[in-house]
């Protein structure tokens, strides 16, 4: 499916190929469609990203996901992307030996579902050793004994964990039908039996829901079951699934940490940048990436290594055209796809 039309092409075309003409060409690069960046990560630096479903297909249905809302609320595993085509896509973008913090599955599902999951973590491992693997999960499927077999050999496992009473799990989470808040706690504390590497938990508040006194309590408590090597505290920072979803404030946040003992709040990410030119390309680059999560300008220009000048000035056609919508945030401007 064409994702810019012809006439926008037309328009700026004349205008790209003179500016083109100043500036040093980059190699061209293929079209992936189930790995994306590499990106600049909050937690993990620099990262490649292996998305295994479809858009949206998830075991919870999150009132602050970044991707969206849940289409497919699903519990059922299967290869729901061809295993050899992303094996193909990770061959040919890590023949170059790129510069890579991790290789992280994430995206705009939830991993585990992919039946096939553990056949691409053996082969990442046997074939680039020197890549370390992180898995951002919400950590619903690990009571089926199999899926924590499969990820054994991953380096960071992530997962979230929000809500301790049923209310907020229904509230916030609005999982699949068929699951319960106590199997997943029990699958979460399988998993740290069974996993010997890092174990990671962050929570995502919610102001009005998960941020109480009395709320943070069952949630450290149940964390402590787990017993993690990490636990992060985050809010919303750019546009969830639901407009009336709110972040806490600093104090909020700073407050947290008391009941959740030896956290850290995310930090803002910063990264150093070595802008290419631009190409008509970056249009569906961009669009693409405003598919899978809301970005600022200089988010886009820091995961595509686009000119800030000239993200904008995409940007500001892809709204003229309705390509895309902006909304404003304590960040700045989110530009997600319409």
């Amino acid at each position: 499916m064409q994702l810019v039309n012809n006439a926008t092409v037309n328009t700026h075309l004349s205008y790209h190929i003179e500016f083109i003409k100043h500036k040093k060409e980059t190699p061209i690069q293929l079209s992936y469609k189930y790995i994306f960046g590499p990106v600049p990560s909050r937690r993990l630096g620099i990262s490649l990203g292996v998305d295994l479903v479809p858009h949206k297909t998830c075991t919870l249905n999150c009132v602050y996901c970044e991707c969206g809302k849940t289409t497919n609320l699903t519990l059922k595993r299967k290869e729901y992307v061809s295993i050899e085509l992303v094996k193909k896509e990770l061959k040919a973008f890590l023949s170059s030996n790129p510069k890579l913090d991790f290789i992280t599955f994430s995206g705009s599902g939830e991993p585990t579902l992919h039946s096939g999951i553990g056949k691409i973590v053996t082969f990442l491992k046997s074939n680039y050793p020197q890549y370390k693997i992180a898995l951002l999960t919400n950590g619903t499927l690990f009571y089926q004994p199999h899926v924590i077999e499969e990820i054994l050999d991953v380096d960071i496992v992530k997962v979230s964990f929000d809500a301790a009473s049923h209310k907020n799990f229904i509230s916030i989470n609005r999982p699949h039908s068929g699951l319960e808040l106590p199997q997943i706690v029990d699958g979460l504390i399988h998993l740290r039996k069974k996993f010997t590497k890092q174990l990671w938990v962050e929570v995502f508040l919610v102001q009005g829901f998960n941020d109480s006194e009395i709320e943070l309590k069952k949630i450290s408590k149940v964390i402590y079951s787990i017993n993690p090597d990490k636990i992060q505290v985050n809010t919303l920072d750019r546009p969830g699934a639901d407009d009336w979803v709110k972040p806490v404030d600093k104090k909020a946040l700073a407050d947290a940490l008391a009941y959740l003992g030896r956290a850290e709040i995310i930090e803002c990410f910063n990264s150093k940048q070595n802008n290419k030119a631009f190409k008509m390309d970056d249009y569906n680059d961009i669009l693409l990436t405003l598919k899978r999560r809301p970005c600022t300008a200089e988010d886009v220009s820091q995961i595509l290594n686009i000119q800030a000048d000239d993200v904008h000035r995409c940007l500001d056609t892809l709204l003229k055209n309705g390509d895309v919508k902006k909304i404003k945030m304590l960040r700045g401007i989110f530009y997600k796809e319409n």
